[in-house]
């Protein structure tokens, strides 16, 4: 019977390889130039279809067609388009067809000249401008299938990053990442776009899921801005409605393709630090849209961490009878330095396969607001007979663009609904911008050198040959011991500065122990502390795992042991779902939130003589838990018991005893108590619960889990503290209310906003000690830990019991200014402003505002803040801290 079955199996194997093969031929060749030497990722387009591909970076491609006569059309950017007449045979078939191109001539012609004439490509690039807004909504609707192949090498690695953290042992120089990917993508108006990965493919890692995400890394050059994704600022597109302000353009040439006359502009920055691009584009005469582009970006341009970007991308009509045209492909090259790391890479997609609703029947007709008068003449008018103001005369009769774009989108998503239920596909759902497919990582390399539009080159077939061979051996543990032992190897100087951590790659367990700074610490109330903190975590190949963080902490001059234990477990890593707890003694800051780190209260105590930080001790336990109820709404829970007390000063030691300067009791002061905040013993049982919701979150689904991407619509939270007076003991009883919102507000060039605003109070008659007041971080020293928060409040003075309003507001400029300074300009700062508020019934009217600057050797940020209350100056104050 099994040998039945078995025959059975390969006879359907034979039959369907036989009869895939009697349909699909392949063709295969080089691309080259007139020399003889490889036009790298040259696109190959199959003429009247959607069929295209690209060649690799030594000049190969391959198409796989049907059989029959095809005409293909080689194009490259800067040279003479090709078509070639092929015949595709049935079977198990190899055509080969290498094809040489030759450089084009663009010439550019008679020249009108005349006393109000700039170079004639501003006059082409106005005509683009103009008809910006069309070519970017022409397209109601579209899907088409997306191979990326992405791949990055690294050229040096250093041996110690920053002479600090050591490298990791696994890198080396040489491909670090090779993978491809097949997507099916859906795209609709207005910049939806919904991706589903089918197959996937990542060098060295079997059972990997490729990171390629096609709308993750498509530039749109008919919008205004670009983002780069290595800068802050976006980049002002060449054919952006205020371009020229930003750009000089130079006409190349013209060439005629297709019947078609093609301008090839020269694009380069005015300022030499402007947010723009330098490179070519390449523009259809009378349609105005980009026929191609090749644009690039440096340090100049205010890029960080990669020292070049290269974009380049072609275009073609849609298939169809619209007139329509839709990107064949892009390729992004990078170039990057940075901690001693050097090395390049570059994401390659093809996109085939079109299926395009358009948003208008006909293109529009232009309408002549007033155009200037020309003579008359026998002859073809020259090139740049126009003017930018000639051609600011002519409007696109856009008319009716939204009422249109709404109905065919309609009619798309219908469509795209209709094809996706004869498919027997679901659906993604709301929300869900990309899905990678279970199984997408089980093909194989046959199907892969089917299915591939770009061949691979020879680098990239050893390393898939090298790595795939070596999988087994490198997940062996043997091999990762042997990492291991050279991972686990003791720095003293990490030890001192960012920690120690043992790993067990092969059972994927690590133990982490916190640096000296850390577990070294001083304070008036415990003397020399040793927090001596480890934590423990196992991780599981579904993302599950598990963590648990043990502290012994003494305090010599108080003679107090304080030891605790606190774990968690996520085990629904696709809702986020983690159920946590503590249990112990810990020394505690009345303020939660303080920005006061114990390592800053530690330099201020010993080296200023002051003690900022006041602390109480905390006996008991808590149960903590949190998850996403649905998309975008979460839910964090809490349920403690504690037995606090009070501390006092067990010591008065410094290094620096600053003349006339004391040390204050461990007491906070408070306006609303005046008579002190003393309180002895206190005990409370308290829950406490919070949603979370950011409506429209954008997410992707991977096999191994859930990643949110966040939203354009701001995260609103609601949150109840409630203390239970007479159970177990609680002397507490209060309800705290707290409704809050963030946002994030991107405003082109000019920077991005972020603002955070919370308002809240404290219902009825709250019996509570001064540690459940409502606390707002201050910050009393020149270290900020957190712009987001105020930086010249006192740290306890401003706390309530009653209603707040409380308002944090921070707007980066990204080199607005900074950037048109001459000399200022080449450190690349970014200039930043801030504002921050509070509101209490006893504190009136708290102001704080701030200006500053930040990527100081890309690193640090430094602020000055001026506080008043309620009109009248308080402080003025100078903060340091991380700003990158």
């Amino acid at each position: 019977m099994r040998s039945y079955l078995l025959f059975a199996l390969v006879l359907c194997k034979a039959i369907l390889l036989t009869t895939v093969s009697s349909y699909a031929g392949i063709i295969r060749g080089r691309v080259t130039d007139e020399q003889g030497a490889a036009l790298a990722f040259a696109n190959v387009a199959v003429r009247t279809t959607a069929t295209s591909t690209a060649t690799n970076e030594q000049g190969n491609y391959q198409l796989k067609l049907p059989p029959g006569r095809y005409e293909l059309v080689f194009q490259y950017v800067g040279y003479k388009p090709r078509t070639e007449a092929v015949q595709v045979a049935g079977g198990d078939t190899l055509t080969v067809l290498n094809v040489s191109l030759q450089t084009e001539t663009y010439n550019v012609g008679e020249v009108l000249v005349r006393s109000t004439d700039r170079d004639p490509a501003y006059a082409l690039v106005q005509h683009a401008i103009q008809w910006r807004r069309y070519h970017r909504a022409e397209i109601a609707a579209f899907s088409a299938r997306t191979y990326i192949k992405a791949i990055i090498r690294l050229t040096d690695v250093p041996g110690k990053i920053l002479g600090i953290i050591k490298t990791d042992p696994s890198l080396k120089p040489g491909v670090v990442y090779l993978s491809e990917s097949v997507s099916e993508l859906s795209f609709r108006q207005p910049n939806q776009i919904r991706e589903r990965m089918i197959s996937s493919r990542v060098s060295g890692s079997s059972k990997g899921f490729s990171f390629n995400r096609a709308s993750g890394r498509s530039f749109n050059f008919y919008d205004n801005l670009i983002q780069s994704g290595f800068s802050e600022r976006g980049f002002v597109s060449p054919v952006a409605q205020n371009a020229m302000l930003f750009y000089r353009y130079e006409l190349m040439g013209t060439s005629t393709q297709d019947g078609r006359q093609i301008h090839k502009i020269r694009v380069t920055p005015r300022r030499r630090n402007d947010p723009a691009f330098t490179g070519f584009i390449y523009l259809v005469d009378g349609t105005w849209r980009l026929h191609s582009l090749e644009l690039s970006l440096n340090q100049n341009s205010g890029i960080e961490y990669v020292e070049s970007i290269r974009i380049a991308q072609q275009f073609a009509p849609a298939p169809g009878p619209s007139d329509v045209w839709v990107m064949q492909s892009q390729k992004v090259s990078l170039v990057g330095e940075g901690f001693g790391f050097k090395g390049n890479g570059s994401f390659n997609a093809i996109l085939s396969d079109y299926r395009v609703t358009p948003t208008y029947p006909n293109r529009p007709d232009e309408k002549v607001v007033a155009a200037a008068p020309v003579a008359a003449t026998a002859t073809p008018a020259p090139v740049g007979r126009e003017t930018v103001t000639d051609v600011k005369k002519q409007r696109p009769e856009l008319g009716g663009i939204s009422r249109q774009l709404r109905q065919q989108t309609k009619l798309a998503d219908k469509q795209l609904e209709q094809q996706a239920r004869a498919a027997g596909i679901e659906p993604l759902a709301k929300g869900e911008v990309m899905r990678v497919e279970e199984g997408a990582n089980e093909r194989d390399s046959a199907y892969w050198a089917q299915i591939r539009p770009i061949p691979l080159t020879d680098e990239e077939s050893r390393d898939y040959q090298v790595k795939d061979s070596t999988e087994v051996i490198k997940k062996s543990k043997p091999y990762q011991d042997s990492l291991d032992r050279k991972r686990n190897q003791v720095e003293p100087i990490e030890v001192l500065l960012t920690g120690y951590e043992y790993s067990n790659s092969f059972r994927r367990r690590t133990v982490r122990l916190e640096p000296i700074f850390n577990t070294l610490q001083y304070s008036t109330v415990e003397g020399v502390i040793v927090n001596a903190q480890a934590t423990y975590t196992q991780r599981f190949e579904d993302r599950r795992n598990y963590s648990f963080t043990p502290t012994l902490r003494y305090g010599f001059a108080a003679r107090l042991f304080s030891p605790s234990l606190a774990g968690g477990y996520t085990y629904k890593p696709l809702s986020f779902t983690r159920i946590g707890f503590v249990v112990g003694r810990t020394i505690e800051n009345f303020d939660p939130a303080s920005q006061l780190t114990p390592f800053i209260n530690t330099q201020y105590t010993l080296l200023r003589n002051t003690n900022y930080a006041k602390y109480y001790q905390r006996d008991g336990g808590e149960i903590n838990f949190r998850t996403e109820l649905v998309n975008g709404l979460t839910l964090r829970t809490a349920l403690g018991y504690a037995d606090r007390q009070e501390l006092q000063n067990a010591t008065i030691k410094t290094i620096v005893d600053v003349p006339g300067r004391a040390f204050t009791p461990n007491d906070p002061i408070n306006e609303e108590l005046p008579g002190g905040t003393s309180f002895g013993r206190s005990q409370s049982l308290t829950a406490f619960a919070e949603l979370l919701w950011q409506s429209g979150q954008q997410y992707i689904i991977r096999p191994t889990g859930k990643f949110n991407l966040g939203s354009k619509y701001p995260t609103f939270r609601l949150g109840l503290r409630q203390s239970f007076g007479g159970v177990l003991g609680s002397d507490v009883r209060y309800s705290r209310l707290e409704g809050g919102l963030r946002k994030t507000l991107e405003l082109g060039l000019f920077g991005e906003s972020n603002f955070d605003v919370t308002v809240g109070g404290f219902l009825g008659q709250p019996q509570l000690s001064f540690m459940d007041y409502r606390h707002f971080a201050g910050n009393q020293t020149i270290f900020a830990a957190d712009f987001n928060q105020f930086q010249l409040l006192d740290y306890y003075t401003f706390s309530t019991r009653r209603s707040y309003i409380e308002g944090h507001y921070n707007h980066h400029f990204n080199g607005f200014f900074l950037n048109k300074i001459p000399l200022l300009r080449r450190l690349k700062w970014q200039e930043v402003a801030s504002l921050n508020y509070l509101r209490t019934p006893t504190v009136g009217h708290y102001v704080e505002l701030g200006a500053g600057v930040e990527h100081i050797f890309k690193l640090f940020r430094v602020d000055v803040y001026t506080a008043l209350r309620s009109g009248q100056k308080l402080d003025t104050g100078i903060r340091i801290g991380a700003g990158f």
